[in-house]
């Protein structure tokens, strides 16, 4: 389950996020200050969600006008209002919410409106693509290691994995990738080619849509993988105690996202 939170106070979007993780430990939490910051992940990952904790309240651009971008955006995500009045709750069901939830936020308040959801979010079957990131970079379909035709497509993969399901622009890819290599059309190319190198494996393995495609963005859906590194992230204890401080060893750009691990170990 992925739920996204979003107040533009830090300790109401604080409070929020650790309320939303005691109600479901195992779910995906994307905390957001503001609209905008929301609006552009969705926009360039081309992800989705299952709950959306919105403060209404917010500059710029208030919840209740998150709330109608979002329901173009994911019309069968769900919709709960987060505010400290209760004036707005007409607005709130005009958009057909599934809740609302006065401050200060409970976990039993929480827990009861992700139990009554408008849309039921349906319990994801077992990922039959599971991906090592814990030591050296490694990927599994059905317990055997899947096979990439060029090394660089599966750096490429493992790249996208550590992004979480962010957009990366083909220049970024390119510094990464080709570190030190300037960014011309023929290294443009060989990185085109790749994504379609990579977009083929997964599709011989029906699992095309695990890579999102948009413009000149490109990235994973982190829900269609069993990843150490997400379960590690959402608090899964066997997933904490696999991590013996190696993150991705075959690829130096990893070095980032281990100091993150070990400070969180």
């Amino acid at each position: 389950m992925r739920i996204l939170a979003a107040d533009d106070e830090p300790l109401m979007l604080d409070m929020l996020t650790d309320r939303i993780r005691q109600a479901r430990p195992e779910a995906e939490v994307l905390a957001f200050s503001n609209a905008r910051r929301l609006l552009a992940w969705l926009e360039e990952s081309g992800a989705s969600f299952d709950v959306a904790f919105l403060d209404i309240e917010m500059p710029g651009i208030s919840g209740i006008a998150l709330a109608q971008r979002l329901k173009t955006l994911c019309p069968t995500g769900n919709l709960v209002f987060v505010t400290g009045f209760s004036q707005y709750m007409a607005e709130a069901f005009q958009l057909h919410a599934s809740g609302y939830i006065m401050k200060p936020v409970t976990v039993k308040a929480v827990e009861e409106e992700l139990e009554n959801l408008r849309y039921p979010v349906t319990m994801k079957e077992t990922c039959r693509l599971r991906v090592q990131t814990f030591g050296n970079f490694e990927v599994f379909y059905d317990g055997s290691p899947v096979h990439f035709s060029r090394s660089r497509t599966k750096e490429l993969f493992a790249y996208l994995i550590d992004r979480r399901g962010a957009g990366s622009t083909m220049g970024e890819l390119i510094s990464v990738l080709w570190e030190g290599r300037p960014d011309t059309d023929s290294v443009r190319s060989q990185l085109r080619s790749l994504i379609t190198d990579l977009r083929s494996t997964f599709r011989r393995l029906d699992e095309k849509s695990i890579i999102i495609k948009q413009r000149d963005l490109i990235a994973v859906d982190p829900q269609r993988v069993d990843c150490d590194y997400y379960r590690f992230l959402a608090g899964d204890i066997t997933a904490i105690n696999s991590f013996r401080g190696e993150y991705m060893a075959n690829y130096s750009w990893a070095e980032t996202t281990l100091g993150a691990l070990e400070q969180q170990k």
